[in-house]
């Protein structure tokens, strides 16, 4: 785990007047029509930035967006995305057409102290997913000092994450260091009991973080459609609901390893059923027991809720990562955002410590009208998916080892 010792933050980075920062952001903001539908990213962003703007420093901002795969797609560029931020920041934002060679060093030269840049997107070269070490220099030779603050990419090992660490002193942004902390709280250092909310559709996806986490928590409560791989594994008939045949015995084997570890596995003890998976169809709320055969489970019912409130209610922490059924279909959005609600409550009460993340979990928790009431949700996505599965990030791993070892300012 990560100790906050262990990497540089803004706070080492105090004295950065008139120098060039390299900062990597997480740009790849959703686009639709030519229009940003979620400014989340560059809003969590902007406190790095803003940050280093009142120190005067340059701030050189470099991202990935899209998959271009190492050619010129102009659909892909990012200078769209610098107007958005531009606008967030309410400070101008130049822009230059390479992350890298004439075009970007010209960009650079002129800058002054406070001025922010954003470089064209990096994966216009295919050396950024390769991490070229040609690349990771000329990207570095722009800088004085290198600022990761997109921990959403720290699982990849590219040039702009953890290539460039090895030529330039290293630091935290605040997003990457609350990041960092929140995931340190959540689940090395938690207060317990600690409780965790898994849910998706297959276990297959979330093998290596279900063993991970039978191994870290006290309560582990299993949800959407995976959880019907596990009630079949006990065989219970589950209709036509989604399930894996193929994996009852990994979730067999599950169960049997949370026993010996102690940790309490939670599964639907009533669901809600339909024949169709769309809005509104005709519903069904039933014991587990007792789904009909042509129907399909497609959320947990009110006792399973009422159970997994009276859980929350005796954790320290949470962490969740996925929702409890099919929330983008109205009715079965309702166990999520009940559960999601009360977790919410507890937080804001101080009584629950809750770090949440993953795509369908964001999505789920405003969908719920809560995602300001957690104590952290985080945008990180396969990154964030990966920390909870015990694996180590090269980005992470980058600015704690390498860069202190090299750069021990």
């Amino acid at each position: 785990m990560v100790d906050q010792k262990a990497f540089k933050t803004l706070d080492d980075l105090a004295d950065c007047k008139g120098k060039k920062v390299l900062l990597r952001g997480d740009l790849n903001v959703p686009v639709h029509d030519g229009k940003i539908s979620d400014t989340t990213r560059l809003e969590r962003l902007a406190p790095t930035i803003q940050e280093l703007v009142k120190k005067g420093a340059k701030i050189i901002v470099c991202s990935h967006f899209a998959r271009p795969k190492g050619k010129v797609v102009p659909e892909m560029s990012l200078r769209p995305v610098g107007e958005a931020l531009a606008s967030i920041l309410k400070l101008p934002v130049a822009f230059a057409d390479n992350c890298i060679g004439p075009d970007a060093e010209k960009a650079v030269g002129a800058m002054k102290d406070g001025d922010v840049l954003l470089l064209e997107n990096t994966r216009f070269h295919a050396g950024e997913e390769k991490n070229d070490p040609t690349l990771s220099q000329d990207l570095a030779s722009l800088a004085d000092y290198y600022v990761d603050d997109a921990f959403s990419a720290a699982h990849r090992a590219h040039a702009s994450t953890e290539g460039v660490t090895r030529y330039l002193p290293s630091f935290a942004g605040r997003l990457m260091e609350n990041e960092l902390n929140a995931l340190s709280r959540a689940l090395e250092n938690p207060k317990r009991p600690v409780g965790a909310i898994v849910g998706g559709s297959k276990i297959s996806t979330k093998l290596d973080l279900l063993s991970n986490m039978i191994a870290k928590v006290d309560v582990l409560v299993i949800g959407g459609a995976m959880a019907n791989t596990f009630l079949a594994a006990q065989g219970v008939k589950v209709g036509k609901s989604l399930q894996e045949a193929e994996m009852h015995d990994t979730a067999r084997d599950i169960m049997a390893k949370a026993e010996e570890k102690g940790c309490k596995i939670l599964l639907p003890v009533d669901v809600v059923v339909a024949a169709e998976l769309k809005n509104d169809p005709a519903t069904r709320t039933v014991d587990v027991n007792a789904v009909p055969d042509d129907q399909m489970i497609l959320d947990v019912g009110p006792k399973t809720v009422e159970l997994l409130n009276k859980a929350l209610a005796e954790l320290k922490t949470l962490v969740w990562n996925g929702p409890l059924g099919a929330f983008e279909f109205t009715p079965f959005d309702k166990a999520t955002n009940a559960v999601a609600q009360e977790a919410a409550k507890l937080t804001k009460a101080g009584k629950l410590e809750s770090v949440a993340g993953g795509g369908d979990t964001v999505s789920a928790l405003k969908h719920a009208g809560v995602i300001d009431d957690m104590s952290y949700v985080s945008t990180a996505g396969g990154a964030f998916l990966e920390w909870l599965e015990g694996k180590a990030l090269p980005g992470i791993v980058a600015l704690t080892t390498l860069a202190r070892e090299s750069f021990p300012l």
